[in-house]
């Protein structure tokens, strides 16, 4: 199945709809963006996984999710500057002939994620 993501607005208990979301990979700590997209109604990618096992290699990887800006779509008011504007993860796909789904799971004042299933 590849690589894949799926974002939770805990704060309104729904998927993040509409937030974007950048995936880059990492070299020498240098991202390089693969692509940028806007999470579906059920806050996935709308084209699917971001690769499949035959295009996912091994390696370090970062997806930058746009919190602030999703919870301002929202009407929630925040500060100037947003505590949360934009989440970072860097992960490493070590076994690139496996799934490996992050999953982001956001409020405006926090965020968990985990390699999921």
């Amino acid at each position: 199945m590849g690589l894949s993501t799926h974002v939770l607005d805990t704060m309104h208990g729904c998927p993040a709809a509409g937030m974007g979301v950048t995936l880059s990979t990492v070299t020498d700590g240098a991202a390089s963006v693969v692509k940028r997209f806007v999470l579906n109604a059920d806050g996935r990618n709308p084209d699917g996984p971001l690769y499949d096992n035959a295009s996912l290699k091994t390696g370090q990887y970062r997806l930058s999710f746009e919190v602030a800006a999703y919870f301002k779509a929202r009407g929630v008011s925040l500060p100037e500057p947003a505590f949360l504007e934009v989440v970072h993860l860097d992960f490493g796909i070590a076994h690139a002939d496996q799934h490996y789904h992050v999953p982001l799971l956001c409020t405006p004042w926090s965020y968990s994620t985990y390699r999921g299933s």
